[in-house]
């Protein structure tokens, strides 16, 4: 039986916003704490971020590799990684972009 993506995702969303909200509760000072995520680059909040091997993700892009795996659409999380990339190099660029706007004001 093929499973339903909307379906999936709208579950997902549930279980990775219950793991920030966890994570919240159990240690509220994580609400201040940032990180660079590994998939997408930018900085968010490390509650509800998880660790994948080497790499730690925030929690929107958990839900993109929870989903990815529920539905068969990755393997493991180097091919979300690969598939991030050119989001990855975006933000990058774009910081860079900001941090040379900076240096000249």
């Amino acid at each position: 039986m093929k499973k339903d993506p909307l379906k999936v995702a709208e579950e997902m969303q549930k279980v990775v916003e219950q793991m920030r909200l966890d994570d919240l509760q159990e240690a509220p000072e994580l609400a201040n704490e940032l990180f660079e995520c590994d998939c997408c680059a930018q900085t968010k909040p490390l509650a509800g971020s998880i660790q994948y091997g080497n790499y730690r993700l925030c929690n929107d892009c958990v839900l993109l590799a929870e989903v990815g795996f529920e539905l068969g659409k990755i393997k493991d999380i180097e091919e979300l990684m690969v598939q991030m990339e050119d989001k990855r190099l975006e933000v990058l660029c774009e910081y860079i972009k900001q941090d040379e706007q900076r240096a000249k004001n």
